[in-house]
């Protein structure tokens, strides 16, 4: 059964070109288009799409207005479009808290010249926000309460692997030398759940990598540091670990540490697919710190992850993945269970409770 998609936007040449390469694909179809807020409110009621297409900038109604209807009257997944700037940054990132799943730049160049590598992008990920479109229906849901995050929302219904490893003894309190966080689609708002749950005393170092465009992480930084009590920051090369401190890794580069706890940020190689690359950090850190990490997983498309998880563990370290039922997408979570490198499975809103009890 083909997935149906909701088109939105104001200019008539990008709904064209969208229409035209997700009909390309005999997975998608478009059920219908709007150049409006108000327009895909009422089109998202009437047809009822497994996944709507939003971009931000429309007349009578912003798209992030109509994500905050939508999510309130009947929650679909919604794919932003964003410009690749700071002001589009900050723009995605208040989707994202509106209700958005995900977000993809709008770039008309490569809507013009690079059809087959739009379409690859495009569609993908369309299909990828329908598949785990029942988490992230959930997810949306638990969003509407709240203007800005932190977000309030009901703990989700645990599976029963989930209950039977949080049934085992509680992870011991240690003296960690760090806490490493990766995650990808879903993962702007799953960090912000996590660490405004963190004291400003916190006693652990941490490293957070995020999969994100180079011109959205300093302002994904500045708004997770309002947030918190912890202090957050867009890690710099020789940027040195500290409580309290939360770096997150720049995108378009990579982030290493080294056994002083310096942070290394180094370019983004072409032949990494992630860049930054949850693995890469990982591994760094298993080098460096041996037994005494701990690493959590959170939602996120692919497997990026799991091999530095795996480093981690041969060297004594713990690892942590977010459950199923909590996740947008479970992709990377799953592949570190389905790997047995999980120490502990976890609901989202128990995370950042069960790093204060064990970080001392």
């Amino acid at each position: 059964m083909a997935i149906n998609v909701l088109v939105v936007d104001d200019s008539g040449f990008f709904r064209r070109r969208l229409t035209e390469i997700l009909g390309s694909d005999p997975r998608i179809k478009v059920v219908g288009t709007a150049n409006n807020g108000q327009e895909a409110i009422d089109k998202t009621l009437a047809l009822k799409p497994d996944v709507i297409t939003m971009d931000y900038e429309m007349p009578l109604m912003d798209g992030i207005t109509a994500v905050r209807a939508i999510m309130q009257r009947c929650p679909t997944p919604v794919l932003m479009f964003s410009s690749l700037t700071h002001e589009g940054a900050r723009v995605t990132l208040d989707a994202l808290d509106a209700g958005a799943v995900d977000y993809l730049p709008k770039n008309f160049e490569d809507i013009s010249r690079n059809v087959e590598k739009v379409k690859t992008l495009l569609c993908e990920k369309v299909l990828t926000v329908a598949n785990g479109g029942r988490h992230m229906r959930r997810s949306a849901a638990a969003h509407v309460r709240a203007e800005r995050l932190p977000l309030r929302s009901e703990a989700p219904t645990r599976t029963v692997e989930t209950s039977a490893v949080e049934r085992l003894p509680a992870p011991k309190r240690k003296a960690y030398k760090l806490v490493a966080i990766g995650t990808s689609t879903g993962g702007p708002v799953a960090l912000q759940r996590v660490l405004t749950q963190l004291p400003a005393n916190f006693p652990t170092p941490i490293v957070l990598i995020q999969h994100m465009p180079a011109a959205f992480t300093g302002a994904f930084a500045e708004r997770l540091d309002k947030l918190c009590k912890i202090r957050v920051k867009e890690a710099e090369d020789g940027d040195i670990l500290r409580p309290g401190l939360a770096l997150l890794a720049p995108g378009g580069k990579q982030m290493m540490i080294d056994t002083r706890g310096a942070v290394k940020i180094l370019p983004g190689d072409e032949r990494l697919n992630y860049k930054p690359s949850v693995d890469l950090t990982f591994g760094s850190a298993a080098k460096s710190f041996q037994d005494k990490v701990l690493a959590v997983v959170l939602t996120g498309m692919g497997a990026d992850g799991r091999e530095g998880a795996r480093l981690l563990k041969q060297s004594g370290s713990q690892v942590w993945a977010q459950d199923e039922a909590s996740s947008v997408i479970y992709g990377m979570p799953m592949a570190i269970a389905k790997a047995n490198l999980a120490d502990a499975i976890f609901s989202l809103d128990d995370i950042g409770r069960h790093l204060t009890e064990v970080c001392q």
